[in-house]
């Protein structure tokens, strides 16, 4: 029932919990001083559990963990079961015989704590100084009981974890009463930099810190040498009392160190000695007593970033690719490789995102000059985040280096003419590809399968690389820029090109918003399917519509949309999200959204609406430059310009949505590979194959085995990479940086952002964070972390949009220029910062947001 730590690894987490397992090892490591202890085994605590009323331990696990008061209930319930059972005499025998004279921590360490995907820190409780057999063993089932604190209740809810299998052991430690103590990180816990350890001082007890009784002393050390600190005042201290316990004290001299810069150096080269052994970076709890430094625990830290692995040597800087492509959130593993196959240059995955390497770019000025343009236009944080990385010559030019290739594309298509046969023309090689995609991919199977999608993604690329489709996107693209530079210089009006741009042709995305409008038309008359449909309805919807009057003609027209656009879906570049025509539910509240909120022939009424604002405007435009000094030619210059904009910036959406149709069908054929090997038992379940790799899965169809292990493991991960928000740039070190706006020309307060939409809209903010949750009525403004084109049917709705991420020509900046929305993108911390329900005011010409007083 009891182990002793001399007799306590790593790989004992089951037995002694999280810290026991870290306290073990620890003491392994030559030149590592931990204080003497043993842990109270996770055995003994399920024969506690035993005792527990099941029937209890269900009603925990069936709460809502935003229901704070049935938590806080049901939890104390649960504690004081717990705290009144005796410690079986065997094991109060075991832990008395252990005991020697002298005060003692005990400490709760749980199975599910310290790990290296989640902390739990602060979960469960820990007693200092503790004195005395019967003390100690009060104590114990008071750790016991600390399994079910409402704080440690909630954050298992939250995250996934079974009341019953997280289990609880006991360290109980000889106590240490130290001069000071801390934290010691081995990588900055703020930037993520892995080179800078930085140490957290006061004197006493370290609960002082965590309590947050006083502000520490902060060191940060690189290569051995302080290269900062702020040293704070500390008034109190936590001490242990004679007779047991700890009381808060005053101190003298509290504006002096807690630590010498040679102590600090010491402790930060003990750090990277722990951090070595085990293999990760720790977050480490020290004590100092006389001149020696004590551990009392080590932890992995999960709030770190991964590093991609390096392309080359030397220091590195990688670009977020969801930032650009509008899906910050974590891919699986299936949707990771796929991605990396399709891609036109080298991608690195770390923390379920992908990154591209720009080192090379960098080592020129020619280099940095057109990538920071490039990625300032998309998102102007990663224009500034690069700035910081340039100021830091943290990749020095390189005066040998070759000057980097242009962007692909070209300058900005001046080459092409203003025909839309040309777009046309592309259009129809792209659903000519798609056609030959699907008749090819369908007499495939097995090995051969995969032989054939390695082909296919080449065909794949060379559709991605069409000259003459590049030189489109750049053509719409440039002439946005341009009208929107020159009528500012010339007419001293900003972002004119977003109500040029109104209903312009061939925009797969704007039409598949107005679509939908389309498909509300056809159920508005039938009262029996819009009622059956406000219900609440599964996937298998379709099937059931021919029942109600009207249920057919609703069901012909929403298969007829999924026909045409059923691909796509929320984070539609991770190729393992469920589509629409896999999941047709989710677009059943925007039907009903649509129904209640518009009336029939709205789609084009909306449509045609945009295209006279945008003629009128056009006239407006003309008019006025021609009153100009030299007008005729500024009219005739931004006429061409006018038109070139509105024959090629509907295309801008067309290449995505060749990409999103091509990967279902790649989805579709690896699915039916899944279902052969689940036929086979050799996959538990379809979906298991989106946490294998491309080349993992085809090695799994060849020998019809899977590790299910690695697909276990591959789960945990994938959670764990949910929690972490993923920078615009990280660095070879492990730095995360964001960029920040350098404006001066916004009110006080408020949340600063890139303007992509023109005009200023007052109303509601609704924050979303799931399309598939959306509760929006008409007049709101939609407050999201980004959108793709899968959100775009919701835009039909709102009146004004803030997002996170994106920039002039991100999906959501283009479609909501198309329906003429006030829009800012790129803020930072959006949906955190602006309350659900409270009244904003979004500035989409001059790129702010006001917070207003009151809610609706």
């Amino acid at each position: 029932m009891i182990a002793g730590f001399d007799e306590i690894d790593r790989t004992m987490v089951a037995a002694v919990g999280g810290k026991g397992a870290h306290l073990g090892e620890l003491s392994r490591i030559d030149g590592v001083r931990v204080p003497a202890g043993f842990c109270v085994t996770t055995d003994a605590y399920r024969r506690v559990l035993e005792q527990v009323p099941a029937a209890l331990l269900d009603r925990l696990s069936g709460l809502d963990p935003a229901d704070r008061a049935a938590v806080g209930s049901v939890s104390a319930e649960v504690r004081r079961v717990i705290e009144a059972i005796a410690v079986p005499a065997d094991v109060a025998t075991a832990i008395t015989g252990a005991l020697h004279d002298g005060a003692y921590a005990v400490r709760s360490s749980a199975t599910a704590e310290d790990l290296p995907t989640a902390s739990f820190a602060g979960q469960q409780d820990t007693y200092l100084n503790v004195l005395g057999a019967a003390a100690v063993l009060d104590h114990v089932r008071r750790c016991w009981a600390s399994l079910f604190t409402e704080r440690a209740v909630t954050y298992r809810l939250r995250n996934g974890f079974d009341h019953r299998r997280v289990l609880m052991a006991v360290v109980i430690q000889r106590m240490v009463f130290p001069e000071a103590s801390g934290i010691l990180f081995t990588a900055d816990p703020v930037s993520g930099n892995r080179h800078v350890t930085t140490v957290d001082a006061g004197f006493g007890l370290g609960e002082a810190l965590v309590s947050g009784l006083v502000n520490p002393d902060v060191f940060k050390v690189r290569n051995g040498v302080v290269v900062e600190r702020a040293i704070s005042v500390k008034k109190r201290a936590i001490r242990a009392l004679p007779a047991g316990g700890t009381e808060e004290v005053e101190i003298e001299q509290a504006e002096l160190p807690a630590l010498t810069d040679a102590q600090v150096v010491r402790l930060a080269a003990l750090g990277r000695t722990i951090e070595a052994h085990l293999g990760r970076p720790q977050d480490i709890e020290w004590c100092l007593t006389g001149d020696d430094f004590a551990i009392v625990q080590s932890r992995p830290i999960t709030t770190l970033f991964p590093i991609p692995e390096a392309a080359g040597p030397g220091n590195r800087v990688y670009v977020s690719v969801g930032h650009q492509q509008m899906m910050t959130d974590p891919m699986k593993p299936l949707g990771i490789s796929m991605w990396q196959l399709t891609a036109l240059a080298p991608m690195h995955a770390a923390g379920g995102r992908l990154f591209v390497d720009v080192t090379a770019r960098l080592a020129t000025p020619a280099g940095r000059a057109g990538l920071q343009g490039m990625a300032g236009k998309s998102d102007p944080l990663v224009g500034d985040a690069l700035q910081t990385v340039f100021d830091r010559d943290f990749v020095p030019l390189d005066p040998r280096a070759a000057p980097a290739a242009p962007p692909l594309g070209g300058q900005q298509g001046d080459e092409i003419a203003n025909d839309p046969e040309i777009v046309a023309e592309l259009v129809g090689r792209t659903e000519d590809s798609l056609a030959a995609l699907k008749r090819d991919i369908a007499t495939k199977s097995g090995p051969a399968l995969f032989e054939f999608l390695l082909e296919a993604v080449e065909e794949h690329k060379r559709l991605l690389t069409d000259p003459l489709s590049m030189q489109a996107l750049m053509a719409g693209m440039g002439a946005t820029w341009w009208l929107n530079d020159h009528l500012l210089d010339w007419l001293g009006e900003r972002n004119v090109a977003d109500t040029l741009t109104l209903s312009a042709p061939g925009n797969i995305t704007s039409e598949m918003g107005l679509a939908l409008l389309d498909v509300a038309d056809v159920i508005r008359p039938y009262t029996e399917v819009v009622a059956f449909l406000q219900r609440g309805v599964g996937d298998d919807f379709l099937d059931e519509l021919p029942r109600f009057a009207g249920g057919a003609e609703a069901r012909e027209a929403i298969e007829s949309y999924l026909e045409r656009y059923g691909m796509r879906c929320a984070g539609e570049i991770d190729i393992t999200r469920p589509r629409w025509s896999e999941q047709p539910s989710t677009l059943v509240p925007l039907i009903l959204d649509n129904v209640r909120t518009f009336e029939h022939g709205e789609a084009a009424r909306r449509f045609e609406h945009g295209r006279l604002t945008a003629a009128r405007k056009e006239q407006e435009v003309l008019a006025r430059l021609r009153a100009l000094p030299d007008g005729e030619a500024k009219a005739t210059e931004t006429k061409h310009m006018i038109d070139r904009v509105r024959t090629f910036i509907g295309y801008r959406e067309f290449p995505k949505y060749g990409i999103v149709s091509r990967y279902f069908v790649y989805k579709c054929a690896l699915l039916a590979e899944a279902d052969r090997l689940v036929r086979a038992g050799a996959l538990p379940a379809r979906d298991d194959i989106f946490y294998l790799t491309f080349q993992e899965l085809s090695d799994a169809v060849r020998h019809q085995a899977v590790d299910e292990q690695l697909v276990r493991n591959r789960q945990e991960e994938f959670r764990s990479y949910a929690a972490l928000a993923a920078p615009r740039i990280l660095t070879s070190e492990g730095e995360g940086i964001n960029g920040a706006y350098r404006r001066d020309d916004v009110p006080p307060g408020a949340l600063v952002g890139v303007p992509v939409s023109a005009g200023t809209i007052e109303g509601r903010a609704r924050v979303v964070l799931d399309m598939a949750r959306a509760d929006v009525e008409a007049g709101d403004i939609l407050v999201t972390a980004y959108t793709d084109p899968s959100w775009s049917p919701l835009f039909v709705s709102v009146a004004g949009l803030v997002t996170e991420v994106g920039g002039q020509m991100t999906h959501g900046a283009v479609i909501a220029r198309e329906y003429g929305l006030p829009a800012v993108v790129g803020v930072d911390n959006a949906t955190r910062l602006i309350p659900d329900g409270s009244r904003i005011r979004v500035h989409g010409t001059d790129g702010y947001i006001e917070l207003l007083p009151g809610s609706a």
